[in-house]
């Protein structure tokens, strides 16, 4: 059996080992039940440890192609009449380009227009530690449901950064979530019924819409500006149709990277009062806040803002842990629905995050992640404007530029970019209507690769090619 390891691939060794196994199987046409090497003779014949050739034979017993006979050995598995699984549904063409990002298809591509971070400027070794101290403490952390409210720790250590910008609240209003997907799926459960209208900005998340219209509530489009909602837009909206509540992005809104001016939000407020309107802040790129910055919560004397932020986009995208503020009596009823429709959150993943927190690790986190995004935005509106691109609206922070080639159609952009090795996110996925469009989210962190570069600039130069209009 030779099998091609190569000790230099960034594919760990165990997989190179696994695939190389799978497809031996398929080449030799080994019929159900025939005996595979043992793990001592692949050791030695491969040249791996041995808990790398247990842990391969482990994954093509999980996966079907073998089956494990104890103190036996392991066997080639029976898989007539099994379909090949499916990684991904068929989505429509729209779907397909908001979801393709999540996809672990097309690894070898860079999504120029993700909504998280590289996984290179994690503090991994970090969040490592606290995992083992987690792990090393009380076993109800690793086995137990956790409280309604979220644990006591992380809310204590939400209520301090909280008062860091500004924003004094009391314990009974915090509750912890399973990231802000959460926090905004319970409040819509539980605040609104399908016929209701909302006020939501575009463009805007796209994750929102979807949510909003999974429940009936219908969409009023607000346009983005770059000092936040076209107000006189927004009041001709709320005469017409009365709707009960706003969402909108403070700071840093996704997808455009642009925040609200302070009269923006005071006039706001002003509109919530006059109109019975309450409103959703979610701030979930808070901690990228580099200098002032303005949120409607602590403007608010008339506790019409419910604001929700997540520790996601700065820590891990699989640490989903995030956290909603609002008055004692709606947390209290959004907690009960919490446990109705998920039996809680994460109370491993609650206790990681209340000690990178407490520790002092996340602070020093995210002042370097803020020096590094505002090093990369820089040279990305640069890099931009060198090539001709139109940027909506430059941003002081965040990860976000929005931004498009004059002339130039998202197809056309979508041709080039596939071209140059780089996965796009369409600017109709922004749209609550799904609309075309041929701006783009670019996320700052990626536009330094050199595929990013390539992509600017081979734009560039195929506009420039074109025959003028006639």
């Amino acid at each position: 059996m030779q099998l091609n390891l190569d000790r230099q691939r960034s594919i760990p060794l165990v997989q190179q080992l696994a695939d190389g196994l799978r497809d031996w199987i398929s080449s030799q046409r080994l019929r159900p039940g025939t005996r595979l090497p043992s793990i001592r003779q692949v050791v030695r014949e491969q040249g791996v440890s041995q808990s790398c050739a247990i842990e391969a034979y482990d994954r093509l017993v999980s996966l079907g192609w073998l089956e494990a006979r104890h103190g036996v050995g392991f066997f080639v598995a029976e898989r007539r009449g099994q379909a090949p699984f499916a990684e991904e549904p068929a989505w429509d063409e729209g779907a397909e380009g908001r979801w393709r990002l999540f996809s672990d298809e097309q690894e070898d591509l860079l999504r120029l227009g993700c909504g998280w971070l590289p996984g290179n400027w994690r503090q991994s070794e970090e969040i490592a530690l606290a995992i083992r101290q987690v792990s090393r403490g009380a076993e109800q952390d690793l086995f137990g449901y956790g409280p309604p409210l979220g644990l006591t720790a992380l809310r204590q250590q939400v209520r301090k950064r909280l008062a860091l910008i500004g924003i004094q609240v009391q314990p009974e209003q915090i509750l912890a979530t399973q990231g802000a997907s959460q926090a905004l799926d319970l409040l819509v459960r539980t605040l609104l019924k399908p016929g209701d209208a909302v006020l939501v900005e575009s463009p805007g998340y796209y994750n929102l819409y979807n949510l909003l219209r999974l429940h009936g509530v219908r969409l009023l489009e607000v346009p983005r500006t770059p000092e936040g909602p076209d107000l006189e837009v927004m009041v001709a909206l709320l005469r017409e149709h009365r709707p009960r509540y706003l969402f909108i992005n403070s700071l840093y809104q996704n997808p455009t990277g642009t925040s609200l001016t302070p009269r923006t939000a005071q006039r706001l407020l002003e509109l919530a009062g006059e109109h019975d309107l309450r409103i959703v802040e979610d701030d979930i790129y808070a901690d990228f806040q580099e200098g002032p910055a303005t949120r409607l919560i602590t403007l608010d004397s008339q506790q019409r803002v419910i604001y929700l932020a997540s520790f996601s986009k700065t820590l891990s995208s699989s640490l989903r842990v995030g956290y909603l503020v609002a008055e004692p009596a709606l947390v209290a009823r959004l907690a009960e629905v919490k446990m109705i429709t998920g039996i809680g959150a994460s109370r491993f993943a609650e206790q990681v995050v209340a000690q990178l927190l407490g520790s002092g690790v996340y602070r020093k986190s995210v002042q370097r992640l803020r020096l590094r995004l505002a090093e990369h935005m820089a040279s990305a509106l640069r890099l931009l404007e060198a090539h001709g691109w139109e940027v909506f609206a430059e941003p002081y922070g965040g990860m976000f530029v929005w931004t498009r080639y004059p002339g130039v159609d998202f197809a056309g952009l979508q041709r080039i970019a596939q071209e140059q090795g780089v996965l796009l996110s369409p600017g109709s996925a922004f749209d609550p209507q799904g609309r075309d469009s041929d701006w783009l989210r670019i996320n700052v962190a990626y536009a330094r690769d050199h595929r990013a570069q390539g992509f600017f600039q081979a734009v560039a130069q195929a506009s420039s090619r074109r025959p003028p209009a006639s």
